[in-house]
């Protein structure tokens, strides 16, 4: 059934910069209006997206991947996707250059995103480093690397710390290596690391299922409006420097370079290799994707 005014979709939306083009129709004139009678969007962290999604206090969620492994019955919403096809720059590890990364002995981890962690922990399996804990941690580098060994941060927070790598340098003289775990999975894969895709609990739409109308009119909402968001880029950077501390054409840069958004045949590749390396690295269940 078609969700009326009184029963809007629940939408567990990333709260970080990189969705922001996926967002622009449900944030902006002339389409803003009319989806918020259809949805209602809220904001928070790439794991809450995920806990929200298989609670059941969300339909649909921007969710790290990982989390089709670990809660049955979602399925994926075709044509959005957040991911890098090379450097991303909003997903780091950060080690003391005096430290190689089979003797890290300890990493303060960021648990905004499940994906990132799978994504690491099969990266340091591939170092030669496969039991190195990580250690739950508030997204502060400095108070991070005073923990553990190395430090994981993710979206905004790992953005600003490339922007204060030179002042953090001069503030401590600490040679720190800043390695992009987006580059590091395509180094190792030659794939695209796939952070996210939009979620859907059917059972929770509408009843015990989704009917194959309303499932293409979501789609297409969601779909236009990662279109719509694509080709306005540079409002988008102006308005997103207004509230983050990071320069305007930083972000356009991140927002056409480093973040890829339409979920392809290469997308779907990646997170089917993601999924086999997980398992065979008891990081994650065996999982076999499909995406309507």
């Amino acid at each position: 059934m078609t969700p009326t005014p009184q029963s809007r979709l629940r939408v567990a939306a990333i709260g970080f910069l990189n969705p922001a083009p996926l967002m622009w129709d449900f944030e902006h004139k002339p389409r803003m209006a009319s989806l918020a009678l259809r949805y209602q969007i809220d904001r928070m962290t790439p794991a809450e997206c995920a806990g929200r999604l298989g609670s059941g206090a969300a339909e649909i969620g921007l969710i790290p991947i990982a989390a089709l492994a670990t809660t049955p019955g979602l399925r994926i919403l075709p044509g959005c996707v957040i991911a890098a096809k090379g450097r991303v720059r909003s997903l780091l590890l950060v080690r003391r250059a005096t430290q190689r990364l089979q003797a890290v002995r300890s990493v303060a981890a960021d648990t905004a995103s499940l994906t990132t962690l799978a994504h690491a922990r099969i990266l340091f399996r591939h170092w030669g480093n496969p039991d190195v804990p990580f250690l739950p941690a508030p997204a502060d580098l400095d108070a991070m690397l005073e923990r553990a060994d190395a430090a994981i941060l993710i979206g905004d927070p790992a953005l600003l710390a490339l922007e204060e790598r030179a002042n953090r340098f001069e503030r401590t003289g600490e040679v720190l290596v800043y390695h992009d775990l987006a580059a590091e999975w395509h180094t190792l894969t030659g794939l695209p690391f796939v952070s996210a895709v939009w979620g859907v609990a059917p059972n929770n739409v509408g009843g015990p299922g989704l009917d194959s109308e309303t499932w293409d009119s979501i789609a297409q909402d969601f779909i236009q409006s990662r279109i719509h968001g694509l080709e306005n880029i540079g409002a988008l950077a102006v308005e997103c420097s207004r509230r983050i501390p990071i320069p305007e054409q930083t972000i356009r840069t991140y927002l056409t370079t480093n973040i890829h958004y339409v979920l392809d045949e290469e997308c779907v590749e990646g997170m089917k290799v993601f999924f086999r390396l997980a398992a065979e690295a008891s990081v994650l269940p065996e999982y076999n994707i499909s995406v309507s």
